[in-house]
């Protein structure tokens, strides 16, 4: 039964695909009809969707589908078309990407000046003020009653801006001077060359890039990042070679993905009759197929690749869970790097990360089984969130090179590519960046 009505799917599609949309339906609806398999049931529906014209009808079919395979993506991604969240151009052929255009492209881009007295506009590290830099006028704006929203990953997935990074340079147009000026293409906010106005990118009117979802504002001065530092110079005993830059403060871009599903194992049970085995029988070997849930929530991954090894340190200390929408107003005259991972590419490696993880554990969390065979198939990424992290960056001289350091601007921790059996010198020859440290935070 069970083939008759895969035979009669396989018919409905090829008159479905040829154009024979009555003759198709006719099938497919047998098929619905013969059918008690989930995923017969949830590609005829889809096709159902696909060979009428009537918005409520397809709705229905999309529908059917989903709840027969939640993660039908085809079907998710024809519901959003539907519902106005993704439009059909922008979907893109699996089988062809577009080309990356070549050389530099226009920018559309925020501008922050005090409305006052025209000065340049800064985000302070309290979370929600905007300060004029010339006569301290306040500007707050709230975002304390609201959530970053996650994106459905399959309707990106469906997208150029799914699997897109920047290669390009961006050409700003400032408001305030009438000069054009690049930005690097890996970073989303600048200054104006020439009349110093702050500026920040409007991703969400590009196709070919994600904008960010979420952002947790810096929380100190460069002061406090300085005081930061200099303890953890100074308890790390290190000795560097010359002088060293205050922290710059800066946004790091990262990837969250809410990762879901079962994994299919294959396990097996030795059961042991007590009496047959004193007669000196055979253990009897049981063979046991099932599926452990999964689901993990905000697995964070780095979204740019050359600070992840130093950034990676920080991520833990981070408390997503303060995570606020993101607003341009808080780049103002701060830099903020915009990814270089795609989202596709940290996707597979966020899941893969889960399976391993996951598949490590599974003769543990399954007690008294011995685990043969595992697969991923019906694990999957549900969403994501492009957040963008606050950090306080700079190099130190020492050992023969310059060292990064990144301070996590939220809790404070300091971390660094310095090998910890380094950090371990005498204490002498320290004073003079330590005086030189404390002199500026006198200042």
């Amino acid at each position: 039964m069970e083939e008759y009505s895969k035979e009669l799917l396989r018919s409905g599609i090829i008159e479905a695909k040829t154009g024979n949309h009555e003759t198709a339906r006719r099938y497919l609806d047998r098929a619905i009809y013969m059918t008690s398999s989930h995923d017969v049931l949830a590609e005829a529906w889809y096709w159902m969707g696909e060979v009428t014209a009537n918005p409520v009808e397809k709705r229905k079919a999309l529908e059917n589908c989903l709840s027969h395979d939640l993660r039908h993506a085809r079907a998710r991604r024809a519901l959003a078309i539907l519902d106005g969240k993704l439009k059909a151009d922008e979907v893109i052929n699996p089988d062809k990407m577009p080309a990356v255009s070549e050389g530099s492209r226009q920018a559309n881009a925020d501008r922050f000046m005090c409305p006052k007295c025209g000065g340049r506009m800064a985000f302070a590290p309290d979370g929600q003020t905007l300060v004029c830099d010339y006569c301290s006028r306040n500007q707050g704006f709230d975002t304390h009653t609201k959530e970053a929203d996650e994106k459905d990953f399959i309707i990106a997935m469906a997208t150029s801006r799914g699997h897109g990074k920047p290669l390009q340079e961006l050409v700003f147009h400032c408001n305030g001077c009438g000069a054009e000026f690049i930005l690097p293409p890996k970073q989303i906010s600048a200054s104006c060359v020439y009349c110093d106005s702050p500026h920040v990118v409007s991703l969400e009117k590009t196709k070919d890039l994600l904008a960010p979802d979420g952002i947790i504002p810096h929380a100190f001065t460069q002061k406090k990042a300085t005081q930061l530092l200099v303890n953890w110079v100074e308890s790390n005993h290190i000795n560097p070679e010359k002088r060293v830059e205050l922290p710059r403060g800066l946004y790091l871009p990262m990837w969250t993905f809410d990762i879901g599903g079962v994994i299919d194992y294959t396990g097996e049970m030795i059961e042991q009759d007590e009496q047959l085995f004193k007669r000196g029988g055979e253990k009897k070997i049981t063979r046991i197929t099932d599926q452990y849930p999964i689901m993990v929530d905000d697995l964070p991954f780095p979204a740019s690749r050359k600070l992840s090894a130093v950034f990676l340190k920080l991520i833990p200390a981070f408390d997503l869970k303060t995570t606020k929408p993101y607003d341009p107003r808080f780049l103002a005259s701060w830099p903020a790097e915009i990814y270089d991972v795609p989202m596709a590419d940290a996707s597979l490696d966020a899941r893969s990360q889960v399976y391993a993880r996951y598949k490590d554990k599974l003769p543990y969390m399954i007690s008294g089984m011995n685990i043969v065979h595992t697969s991923s198939q019906n694990l999957a990424v549900e969403s994501f969130k492009l957040n963008l992290m606050p950090v306080w960056m700079t190099e130190l001289p020492f050992d023969g090179r310059e060292h990064l350091v990144l301070i996590n601007g939220q809790s404070g921790l300091v971390a660094s590519d310095v090998p910890d059996n380094s950090q371990t010198q005498e204490e002498a020859g320290t004073g003079g960046l330590l005086n030189f440290l404390s002199d500026l935070l006198n200042d």
